[in-house]
């Protein structure tokens, strides 16, 4: 049996609207957690009416998705795939990495800021104009033993299960993680002091607070006792 790449991960995306939440509940999970070093990240507004996640392991490897109003584009990073650009020299794309983009979408790509060195890195792509009902790729294909990062890279975010993300994060920040907590941000539930501070016992509530909102993330209206 070959490799997951792009092609099953189409299948497994959730819809754009799932997938931004999730993409929020990452980053103020992250946030919590460990402040300093957070793998998931949001930035609300990125662009005029674009917002835009992202992903960094600190092994070199990282996704970002962009969610523009014409449609979401996603890409991802595995330094040891075997899709990597640097493969050869000058850089080049996996044959079809890219093909199929629509125009609506085209500018993420050759965008400066998604670029390294004036070059966009990418082992794995997909996309989604707004009104489709699928994900879509470019026509790659590997061999059996060939991989995009598609297989693990994007783990938590095609998972609908809290546990996923808890897993991760117990292994990545060394410290027990509280199920129910994680369960209660990745649903979306407005965000309280308690589930804060059963998540972490250094975390400033009200910092965490500002950042949540930040993110576009609903904060629970509290109400003095």
């Amino acid at each position: 049996m070959g490799t997951m790449t792009v092609h099953t991960l189409v299948a497994e995306l959730p819809d754009p609207a799932v997938l931004l939440a999730r993409c929020r509940a990452l980053a103020l999970l992250d946030a919590i957690l460990d402040g300093d070093t957070p793998t998931h990240s949001f930035v609300s507004g990125w662009r005029d009416g674009v917002d835009l996640a992202f992903m960094e392991n600190g092994s070199g490897d990282e996704y970002t998705v962009v969610f523009d109003p014409a449609g979401v584009f996603l890409y991802g990073f595995d330094h040891e795939s075997a899709a990597t650009p640097w493969r050869e020299e000058p850089r080049a794309h996996w044959p079809g990495l890219l093909d199929g983009l629509p125009a609506s979408l085209a500018q993420y790509p050759v965008a400066p800021e998604l670029q390294v060195d004036g070059f966009f890195d990418a082992t794995v792509c997909a996309w989604r104009e707004t009104g489709a009902t699928t994900w879509q790729c470019g026509p790659v294909s590997f061999a059996a033993d060939e991989s995009d990062g598609a297989d693990w890279l994007f783990d938590v975010l095609t998972d609908s299960s809290p546990k996923t993300y808890a897993d991760f994060a117990e292994h990545y920040f060394e410290k027990s993680v509280d199920p129910q907590a994680v369960a209660a941000v990745w649903a979306g539930e407005p965000l309280t002091r308690r589930t804060v501070a059963v998540l972490s016992s250094v975390a400033d509530f009200e910092s965490i607070a500002s950042q949540a909102r930040d993110l576009g993330y609903a904060v629970q209206d509290e109400i003095a006792l």
